[in-house]
């Protein structure tokens, strides 16, 4: 295991962490793209030949509002899960980018703005876990 040195500290600027965190952007939104791809693939595997029925509109199912159902979904191998999935990894990205925020300030010795984003964090974790 490699120790940390100054040198290491040093080469943690503000290009490496714009580089690393476009990076983390990339593949959070890929890697969601692919996931409701998967499970629209999925879904209308199961569901081509059902009509659809435009006349009244059908909100999700309750077990897709809450993770936990999500989860049992696409445990289940449900299309609809593994969408949901797919949109809560989406959702999860931008709140990434500002947990990693923190620690490249941090990283930077820059307290000022790893503050102003740990507080950035807590009202994106307050708004998506009670609203």
């Amino acid at each position: 295991m490699k120790m940390s040195t100054n040198q290491d500290l040093k080469s943690w600027n503000d290009k490496k962490i714009e580089t690393l965190i476009g990076s983390l952007l990339r593949s959070g939104v890929l890697s969601s793209a692919l996931v409701v791809f998967v499970g629209a693939i999925i879904f209308l595997a199961g569901n081509a030949r059902s009509p659809a029925g435009y006349r009244v509109f059908h909100g999700e199912p309750a077990d897709l509002r809450t993770v936990g159902g999500v989860l049992r979904d696409v445990a289940a191998l449900r299309g609809r899960g593994i969408i949901q999935l797919g949109l809560l990894l989406l959702i999860a990205t931008p709140v990434a980018r500002v947990a990693f925020s923190i620690f490249g300030f941090c990283k930077e010795r820059d307290r000022l703005y790893a503050v102003i984003a740990a507080i950035v964090l807590l009202i994106l974790l307050y708004s998506l876990i009670f609203s």
